[in-house]
């Protein structure tokens, strides 16, 4: 991998920061419905335990795309772990469809691995 990008500076370029950006802004589009569904979580019958739960899933989310622009590589493989228990705790337990869980794996596997690849060999 290191002969294809042989020519790959561990300068974070413009592409590398857009991306990222994308997915820290549809992280926080999660974050937003979180808590959301935390101020009326009496109204609609939400345990309250289930917001430690997704809340730290949230943190985890964040965290790794901080990490990812700190080019740490456990963070390239837990932000995508992190959006997809996300998604899979509001499907099985509130039975909704996040379509910013969608998206935001979307833009990781297009756009985020157009970037985070080339820069593998910096990762740490």
């Amino acid at each position: 991998m290191n002969d294809n990008f042989q020519d790959e500076s561990p300068k974070k370029d413009l592409g590398f920061v857009l991306a990222l950006a994308a997915l820290l802004l549809f992280s926080m589009m999660g974050v937003g419905i979180d808590f959301d569904e935390f101020f009326q979580h009496k109204e609609i019958n939400i345990p309250t335990g289930y917001f430690y739960f997704i809340f730290l899933v949230d943190i985890i989310m964040i965290l790794s795309v901080i990490f990812i622009y700190q080019y740490r590589k456990l963070a390239a493989y837990l932000f995508p772990a992190a959006v997809i228990t996300h998604f899979l705790a509001h499907n099985f337990f509130l039975s909704t469809f996040l379509y910013t869980d969608v998206t935001n794996m979307f833009l990781y596997v297009s756009l985020g691995l157009f970037v985070i690849i080339p820069k593998w060999q910096f990762f740490k």
